[in-house]
């Protein structure tokens, strides 16, 4: 046996009579009477009276020659099939191939017997399709080689559907052009005549695991003769210890029911998909309350299990008294493809399907991974392998756990409703994933802690119930091109020492903020189209130090860019823009570095610090803005140098409440009020400033302001 189970469990091989050809008897000859009769009818209704027959729905035209007729029966015929053998005795009654008979060295066709030309040409349609439908696959095929005629009837789709759904069961055509590959079609759309015979003979060899059927089958050879190469079995178990047989080419079809507590372990690269009519996976059910349903071993590699329900389902669902066991296990270097099953587990201590060891790699597509009470996908140990258009949702932990080095491809997955996390990443997991839709968990839609390094690219994360992505305790990752939106909480929270690369994505209409930077949290935000999220488009706090540039903040409920307690960072060369309050907030011992920006058409203040902000302003055109470009207050003392500040609808810079600052080489103009404002106990330092072209004074003091100025250049101001 080529599957491995437990030592002390070997399988029940169910003994199988092996068909024997019976000899010719009377019995035989009794049946071939009718045909034999039906053959002298011919001659009569070839005869005299043939134009009195009651026979004449469709007859055809007699061609002139027999050669004609066997030129197009020489076409007709294909080569040898796996399904053509030696035909019945129904195929008896089509009469025989008439001689040739040699003169003066050329041989000349004779003229076809008279009840061949019935039955070939005249017998109509009606009457050659029913007597095909008695026919089995291999006599149909050995039918067609007849003549052309019988070529077209028997390759009638309504023939080979009936003979189809007889072996397989499915209601539709189930496709198999190559090895791990399987899919339904609708007939009335293939590409292919007759998708059934085509369907027959993609799927002729399998073995089919078929409860109470093959003690029937194996005591009625002759009601089955025909398909010998056939194997059939009562349970699962026997048909993985068949695969030594001699025709078992490793297809095994396993049809309607529900299969309890067999011990499936798989090392050898057979092939089991479900059979049954209408919707396979559902009536094809196979669940175990003992040990993990499906184990595929090395050896393995190429197996494929599809269309089929796969369950774990203790029967105590207490930890205390199970192992952690799967539906689907897959250890060291195996590849198995899994495609189109549904898996389910109440287990609390195991995920659905576990994914470990060096060399794991399966492939696991459109499967549906849900309403499981622990983990729904889990890879781990150096494990990767290929997760593509699966559907994974409602379990009790995360939907896809990856961890200590785990570096699996998971392609457009639909992770949605989880009760906790839909994707954690953590203890140096990896991965790439892309094209997921990842939705209204109860946490956030991505978790990456403690040196995890994933990669996500164009993924949507949405509607979470907390935050979108949450990368924390020293993780990493690559957040590449994604829509992240609608999320309760900040779309991307990174902290904890978390250096993230967070690129190329659309980060909007979040109930809170779009990128939330706390707790010494790192990371470069770069390229980003952050805007409509309900507070700052980017917060940075408690000692954090990203990286954040080439971003788009705009039109945002609250605030552009918001640094406070402490916060640090380099904030250059952005367009911040359109935001509800200032473009950009500089609080609470935060000293940010803010270089090349473009912060323009704010409906308050431009860049506003306050409350000991700090920080340095330089190289940035700060214009258009409904309050002041800049404002300084509350013992603030930043360094402003080399920014344009202009078109502002109040002052250029306002410094009060006992602000302070260094304000250098820049240039403010245009702007509806005075250029610089000083007053109330503020006490900046101006130096080389050009101010011109304001509505009001150039510098106006007043209030108990103070100031240095040196060398300041003002002109064309009243």
């Amino acid at each position: 046996m080529n599957s491995v189970r437990a030592t002390n469990r070997r399988p029940r091989r169910v003994s199988r009579p092996r068909p024997v050809q019976p000899e010719r008897n009377n019995g035989e000859r009794d049946e071939e009477a009718p045909a034999a009769a039906a053959a002298e009818m011919a001659i009569e209704e070839s005869g005299p009276g043939a134009q009195n027959s009651p026979y004449q729905l469709r007859r055809k035209t007699l061609l002139p020659k027999r050669t004609a007729a066997a030129s197009a029966t020489a076409s007709a015929c294909p080569s040898k099939s796996p399904m053509e053998g030696t035909s019945t005795s129904s195929t008896e009654a089509f009469g025989h191939r008439a001689k040739r008979a040699r003169v003066s060295g050329k041989s000349h066709d004779l003229p076809a017997a008279p009840a061949e030309q019935y039955l070939q040409q005249k017998l109509p349609d009606e009457v050659v399709l029913k007597i095909f439908s008695y026919l089995l696959e291999q006599d149909l095929c050995q039918a067609a080689c007849v003549c052309k005629r019988f070529s077209q009837l028997a390759n009638d789709p309504i023939l080979w559907k009936r003979l189809y759904m007889e072996v397989f069961e499915y209601t539709r055509p189930m496709m198999h052009p190559e090895p791990g590959r399987f899919y339904q079609v609708n007939p009335e759309e293939h590409e292919h005549p007759n998708p059934w015979k085509e369907s027959f003979q993609q799927l002729y060899k399998g073995a089919h695991v078929k409860p109470g059927f093959a003690e029937h089958f194996y005591s009625n050879p002759g009601r089955y003769k025909g398909r010998e190469n056939m194997l059939y079995y009562d349970t699962i178990e026997d048909a993985l210890g068949g695969v030594q047989e001699a025709h078992f080419d490793g297809l095994i079809f396993v049809h309607s029911g529900i299969y309890t507590d067999e011990w499936i372990y798989i090392e050898s690269p057979i092939t089991m998909i479900g059979a049954a009519p209408g919707k396979v996976a559902d009536k094809v059910v196979i669940e175990n309350t003992r040990d993990s349903t499906f184990v595929f071993m090395e050896g393995s590699e190429d197996a494929y299990v599809g269309y089929m329900t796969i369950k774990f389902n203790p029967d105590d669902k207490s930890a205390q008294h199970h192992n952690a066991h799967h539906c689907l296990e897959i250890t060291v270097n195996c590849s198995p493809n899994i495609d189109h099953c549904i898996i389910r587990s109440t287990c609390t201590v195991g995920s659905a399907v576990c994914v470990s060891g060096q060399g794991a790699c399966p492939t696991i597509k459109h499967c549906n991974i849900s309403d499981c009470e622990n983990v729904g996908l889990y890879i781990t140990d150096h494990a990767q392998g290929i997760y593509e258009d699966n559907e994974i949702s409602n379990n009790a932990l995360a939907g896809i756990w990856v961890k200590n080095h785990g570096n699996p491809i998971i392609r457009r997955n639909h992770i949605h409703h989880g009760r906790d996390v839909g994707v954690f990443t953590f203890d140096h997991g990896m991965g790439y994933f892309e094209n997921c839709n990842i939705h209204r968990n109860r946490i956030a839609g991505f978790e990456v802690k403690a040196y995890a390094n994933p990669t996500v690219v164009r993924c949507e994360i949405h509607h979470g119930q907390t935050g979108g992505i949450y990368v924390h305790e020293k993780g990493r990752g690559q957040f590449i091109e994604n829509k992240i939106y609608a999320n309760n909480f900040a779309g991307v929270w990174i902290t904890s020492n978390s250096d993230p690369t967070i690129r190329g994505n659309a980060i909007f209409n979040g109930n809170q903020g779009g990128v939330y930077i706390f707790g010494d949290g790192r990371g470069l935000i770069e390229s980003n189209d952050i805007y409509g999220n309900a507070l700052a488009g980017i917060q940075i706090r408690t000692n954090s130090c990203p990286i954040v540039r080439h971003n788009k903040i705009h039109d945002g409920q609250h605030g552009g860019i918001y640094v406070h307690e402490k916060g640090q960072g380099v904030i250059e060369e952005n367009e911040v823009y359109s935001n509800t309050l200032a473009g950009v907030w500089v609080t609470t011992g935060s000293t940010p570095v803010l270089r090349k920006n473009r912060i323009h058409s704010g409906k308050q203040v431009g860049v506003y610090f306050y409350d000991n902000g700090h920080g340095v302003l330089e190289d940035n055109d700060i214009y258009n803005h409904m309050y002041s470009g800049v404002q300084i207050r509350t013992g603030s003392n930043p360094k402003i140098r080399r920014n344009k500040i202009w078109g502002g609808q109040n002052g250029g810079i306002l410094v009060y409440n006992s602000g302070l600052g260094f304000i250098e080489d820049n240039e403010i103009f245009d702007n509806a009020m005075a250029g610089v404002w000083i007053k109330t106990d503020s006490n900046p330092t101006l130096r080389r400033n050009k101010i011109h072209d304001g509505r009001d004074g150039g510098i106006c003091i007043f209030n108990g302001g103070r100031g240095t100025a040196l060398r300041p250049r003002t002109h064309s101001s009243t």
